[in-house]
């Protein structure tokens, strides 16, 4: 079933606030293969934690199957490097959606905030929602 037209534009609720702590920061270096967290900034990726929380968040409430989903594209702005002592949230937008034989071409923005609603960084993502199987 294709994804309503009419959720562009749309701002889903911001994801619960999270905090960052080290041992978050070293477990994502090592899931993501980097050697070693001595401290300091985390990785310019890790923001893709709380987009992916939003992202799960705007999918279950248009009960999108995330197994039809394939992730095509991801980009990340930055105002400030995330590091550990922050308490982050995410409010995703639909920003784009076109169809193409069958599949949907999702574009989301997420918008990463402190505590303080400062921007910290803000991402955009392309998600391929695979049609139904003919």
């Amino acid at each position: 079933m294709p994804v309503d037209p009419s959720l562009v534009g749309r701002t889903f609720p911001p994801t619960p606030p999270r905090a960052v702590t080290r041992e978050q920061v070293r477990d994502f270096v090592l899931a993501t293969g980097g050697a070693s967290y001595d401290g300091g900034p985390a990785p310019a990726t890790y923001p893709i934690v709380l987009a992916f929380d939003a992202m799960n968040a705007f999918l279950e409430a248009e009960r999108v199957d995330l197994f039809r989903i394939v992730h095509g594209e991801q980009k990340f702005v930055y105002e400030r490097p995330v590091v550990p002592g922050d308490v982050l949230s995410a409010t995703l937008t639909v920003a784009s959606l076109r169809q193409i034989a069958g599949n949907d071409i999702i574009g989301t923005t997420s918008v990463v905030t402190d505590e303080a609603g400062d921007v910290v960084c803000s991402t955009s993502a392309t998600l391929v929602h695979r049609g139904a199987a003919s």
